[in-house]
């Protein structure tokens, strides 16, 4: 039984066929459900997310496996094949423990998928498609990527905008508990750097938005973190003086934070300090506010070279995680021969007991019938051994005639050492 990793990801497929190959955590629980009732192919994982559909699967014939997913998603596998990667036993867990370790992401060292992929294991254990030694890999992958990221810097540098806006502001001002954020417009940037600081534990964040449907959806996906107060965009300027940090993206066409409406905030802050990120184009703060004491101000530029930075520094340490991966897969592999090792001496040993009590039975049956003992012993003793070296022999001989002369030399050295040992006298 191999251990197989098949699937496609943002480097082999478009997003129209990661679509189609995707799956929702309803749909794929009925699966695996379904799956956890038929033989041959009951062990499986699979991890969906936006970039990336795979299966890991213990299994004897790796086109099961992708028969398995081009069916379950309506597809000809014939569609699928161009597209997916596989790989076996050690690469296959390479790749898993890549993946998890945010080596293998779209974003490099990006966070969410060891999440994702642990999710992916408790749905199939709740199915019961998970064996002992399916679990046993990927537990040792979640070790492999817990130890990428406390001993490397792969993950903790800001490589996305929304990311560096909330370290920003931690690094700004020391107490995030403190802070009141307030997001100017609640698109896809400013709702990323709202969910940022929430999970940094800031005490407020204020939106401001000019639909408010928009608003309030972003209030609900973060309310369970942190204190949130939505207010009309006619409210802006009003209200700066409450926010550290401002954190703007309308898309307008014209300033929303003018110069003057600082300065008024600034004043009625009794000039305390303030953050003011405008990741915007055209931009949404007036430049001159920079101006002012008391005030941060960041663009996009100041904001995308950071970001550059911090990417080239990931990327090093890239190289450093590869290398831990790499040892940590060579760790697992050596302890699985260890284990495969030790159930083949513990079946060789019972066959070898089997063998002893059935060679015994046959010689106490030859002494009741009244043969001579020490002719039926000497003949048992002989039948014993030549039935337990068979297999020795056999194997001795097989290796012999192979190309690669290693496992011979191991095999004869090993035998050699055995019958220098038993000749030693005994002091």
């Amino acid at each position: 039984m191999s251990f197989f990793a098949l699937g496609v990801n943002h480097q082999t497929a478009s997003v129209e066929l990661r679509e189609q190959v995707a799956f929702n955590p309803e749909k794929l629980s009925a699966l695996l459900l379904e799956q956890s009732q038929h033989p041959e192919l009951n062990d499986l994982v699979v991890v969906s997310t936006c970039n990336r559909t795979e299966v890991y699967a213990m299994s004897n014939n790796i086109d099961m496996v992708l028969d398995w997913l081009a069916k379950k998603n309506g597809i000809d596998v014939k569609q699928l094949q161009n597209h997916v990667y596989r790989y076996e036993n050690a690469e296959a867990v390479t790749h898993l423990m890549r993946v998890a370790s945010g080596l293998d992401s779209l974003m490099l060292g990006e966070p969410q998928i060891l999440g994702q992929v642990k999710t992916a294991l408790s749905l199939a254990k709740d199915a019961q498609t998970v064996s002992q030694n399916l679990n046993r890999i990927f537990e040792y992958a979640f070790y492999a990527a817990k130890r990428v990221r406390s001993e490397t810097a792969v993950g903790s540098h800001a490589v996305s905008m929304g990311y560096a806006v909330a370290q920003l502001a931690i690094q700004v001002f020391s107490h995030p508990a403190k802070l009141t954020i307030m997001v100017v417009a609640a698109g896809e940037m400013n709702s990323l750097v709202a969910k940022h600081l929430a999970e940094m534990g800031v005490g407020k964040i204020i939106i401001c938005n000019r639909t408010r449907s928009r608003a309030e959806k972003l209030a609900q996906e973060i309310a369970h973190r942190v204190d949130v107060e939505i207010i009309e965009f006619s409210e802006l300027a009003a209200n700066l003086h409450r926010a550290d940090v401002i954190s703007s993206c309308t898309g307008s066409l014209h300033q929303v934070i003018a110069f003057a409406d600082v300065k008024a905030a600034l004043k009625k802050r009794r000039y305390k300090q303030i953050l003011l990120v405008d990741l915007a184009v055209p931009r949404d703060i007036d430049a001159k506010v920079e101006s002012l004491d008391g005030v941060y101000l960041y663009g996009v530029d100041d904001l995308q070279s950071v970001i550059d930075e911090n990417l080239a520094q990931r990327r090093q340490a890239a190289v450093e995680a590869e290398v831990m991966v790499s040892q940590l897969v060579n760790e697992l592999m050596t302890q699985q021969k260890v284990n495969q090792a030790g159930a083949t001496i513990h079946a060789y040993r019972d066959h070898g007991e089997q063998l002893r009590q059935e060679e015994l039975a046959h010689a106490l049956a030859r002494i009741q019938q009244g043969e001579n003992a020490e002719q039926v012993m000497t003949e048992f003793s002989h039948r014993l051994t030549q039935k337990l070296l068979h297999p020795t022999s056999i194997l001795l001989r097989e290796a012999a005639k192979q190309e690669d002369p290693s496992l011979f030399d191991m095999l004869q050295d090993n035998l050699k050492d055995v019958v220098q040992k038993r000749r030693k006298p005994k002091h």
